[in-house]
C-alpha cells in the first residue's frame, strides 16, 4: 500500500498485547509502516497474569487429584507427594520470559518498530512517548488503543491488604490459607487452583451463586463439584473489613459476621478498561455506560482515527476475541474490506476450574427468551476412568436445540478436559448444525465426549 508521508507511521499501536501485536504485524505483512508502543510487558495480560501462567497453575492443582485416582489403577506412591511453591512459581515465570521473546521476535521479523515507553495520545494523529531520555513525538495516520484491562478491587476497610489478579501468580510464600472474593471466572478459577494446590480455600460472593451469566444448571453443577473437591463457598455475603495480625496472618470479618483468618485475600472481582493516562478525555472520548469504549463495525471511537479493539471495548474479554478483532481491523484498514462484524453469539469459551467449564453458545435460559420452543438433552455421569480411581466427580453434558428448526442453539459442558472437547463442538454449533446431525455422527468409545452425539431422549421442553 502506499505510505501517507505526512505521517512518521501509517499505525501507531499502544499496547503491546495479543490484539496489538497481532494488529501490528498484520498491517506490517500489508505493507504499512507501523510502531508499537509498550511500557510494561509483551504480550499483555494473557501471557503474563493471565490465561497462560493460570492455565500453567491449574495443571499444577489437577496433579492433586490424580495422585489420588492413581492407587485405584494400582499405582503407589512410596511416600506422600509434596508440593513446592516457589518451584511452580519460577517455572512459570521461566516460561513466560520465553514467551516475552517470542513477540520481541515476531515484531521485529514484521519490520514493527518497537517502542519500550510509556504512550499517551496527544491529539489525533500524535503520540507521546515518555522515555529515560524524555518525551518523544510521533505522527501517525491512525492510533490503535490496545491497552486491555486492569484489576479493580472494591473499596473496604483494609482492601489494600487484598491482592489482585496480576499479583496472585508471585508470592513469596504459598498460603495455606487462601480466600478469593468474587463469582466470576478469575475467582472461581483461583479458587480452584489454589484449593487444589493445597491450601484451605474459601470463596466469598455477595450473589447467591457463582458465574453469573452462565447457564444456570451449568453454575448449580460447578457449585456442588467444586464443594465435593473441598472448596468453602460463602454466597450472599461480602468483605467487611480486613485487618493484618501481628504475625502477618489476616483477619476477615464478612458482612455476615463470620471471622475467617487466612493467610491471603484475592480480589477477583472484575476487571476495568485501562485508560489511565492514556490522553483520550481531552479528545472527547470517555468510557461508555457499559464502562467501555464505543467503536462502530471499522473499531473506529469518537475520533475517526483512534481505534480500539479487545478488552477496552465491548464483547467477551478472551484472547482469541482480541485476535480476531485485530484481523478484521487489518482487513477494514489496510486491506480495505468491507467490515464483516464477529459472530460473538457463538464464540466457545472455557472456564479453568475444576472441574473445567466449556461452553459455546446460547445457556438454556437464554434459548427459551429468543425462542418459542426448545428441547434441552443433558446428561451427567461418573466418566468411566473414576470406576477404578473412586473419586465421585461427575461429569455434565447438555444440549439446547431450537424446536423449529432443530438447529443446536448450544452446548455446556462440565468435567475434565471441557475447553479441549467444546472446541470442535463449537465448530459444529457455529456452522448452524442440526440436533439430527449430532445423532447421525459416530461416537468415540469408551470417550465421555460420545455423550454429545448419542443423547437421544429430551430431558425437557
Amino acid at each position: 500500500m502506499s505510505s501517507d508521508a505526512e505521517y512518521d507511521v501509517d499505525l501507531f499501536v499502544i499496547g503491546a498485547g495479543s490484539g496489538g501485536v497481532r494488529a501490528a504485524r498484520m498491517a506490517a505483512a500489508a505493507g504499512a509502516r507501523v510502531a508499537i508502543a509498550e511500557d510494561r510487558y509483551l504480550g499483555g495480560t494473557c501471557v503474563n497474569v493471565g490465561c497462560v501462567p493460570k492455565k500453567l497453575y491449574s495443571y499444577a492443582a489437577h496433579f492433586h487429584d490424580s495422585f489420588d485416582d492413581a492407587a485405584g489403577f494400582g499405582w503407589h506412591l512410596d511416600s506422600p507427594a509434596t508440593f513446592d511453591w516457589p518451584t511452580l512459581r519460577d517455572n512459570k515465570t521461566s516460561e513466560i520470559k520465553r514467551l516475552n521473546g517470542i513477540y520481541q521476535r515476531m515484531l521485529e521479523g514484521a519490520g514493527v518498530t518497537l517502542f519500550n515507553a510509556r504512550a499517551r495520545v496527544a491529539n489525533a494523529h500524535t503520540v507521546t512517548l515518555t522515555t529515560a531520555d524524555g518525551e518523544v513525538n510521533v505522527s501517525a495516520e491512525k492510533i490503535l488503543l490496545a491497552t486491555g484491562g486492569w484489576p479493580w478491587v472494591p473499596e473496604f476497610p483494609g482492601s489494600d491488604l487484598a491482592l489482585n489478579s496480576n499479583q496472585v501468580f508471585d508470592l513469596d510464600t504459598f498460603p495455606k490459607r487462601f480466600l478469593v472474593l468474587g463469582g466470576g471466572y478469575i475467582a472461581v478459577e483461583f479458587a480452584s487452583i489454589f484449593n487444589g494446590l493445597g491450601s484451605e480455600t474459601h470463596l466469598i460472593y455477595r450473589g447467591d451463586l457463582l458465574l453469573k451469566g452462565f447457564d444456570q444448571e451449568v453454575r448449580e453443577f460447578t457449585r456442588d463439584e467444586m464443594a465435593k473437591k473441598g472448596v468453602n463457598l460463602h454466597f450472599s455475603t461480602n468483605i467487611a473489613r480486613i485487618e493484618q495480625l501481628p504475625e502477618g496472618s489476616l483477619k476477615v470479618e464478612l458482612t455476615t459476621g463470620e471471622i475467617l483468618e487466612v493467610d491471603a485475600v484475592l480480589s477477583a472481582t472484575g476487571r476495568k478498561a485501562n485508560i489511565t493516562g492514556l490522553g483520550i478525555e481531552s479528545l472527547g472520548i470517555a468510557l461508555n455506560d457499559e464502562g467501555k469504549l464505543s467503536v462502530n463495525e471499522r473499531y473506529e471511537t469518537q475520533v475517526p482515527s483512534i481505534l480500539a479493539l479487545g478488552d477496552l471495548t465491548a464483547g467477551p474479554e478472551l484472547t482469541p476475541v482480541a485476535l480476531a478483532e485485530a484481523m478484521q481491523l487489518v482487513d477494514i484498514h489496510f486491506h480495505k474490506k468491507a467490515p464483516r462484524p464477529l459472530d460473538y453469539a457463538t464464540i466457545p469459551t472455557a472456564v479453568f476450574c475444576h472441574p473445567n467449564i466449556g461452553t459455546v453458545g446460547l445457556s438454556e435460559e437464554a434459548a427459551r427468551d429468543e425462542f418459542p420452543k426448545i428441547r434441552v438433552y443433558r446428561t451427567d455421569f461418573r466418566a468411566m476412568k473414576h470406576t477404578l480411581s473412586g473419586s465421585q466427580e461427575r461429569m455434565l453434558m447438555k444440549l439446547i436445540v431450537d424446536d423449529a428448526s432443530d438447529v443446536v442453539v448450544g452446548a455446556h459442558m462440565v468435567g475434565e478436559e471441557a475447553g479441549e472437547l467444546i472446541q470442535g463442538i463449537a465448530i459444529a454449533v457455529r456452522a448452524g448444525l442440526t440436533k439430527e446431525d449430532f445423532d447421525r455422527t459416530i461416537g468415540i468409545h469408551p470417550t465421555g465426549a460420545e455423550e454429545f452425539v448419542t443423547m437421544r431422549t429430551p430431558s425437557r421442553y
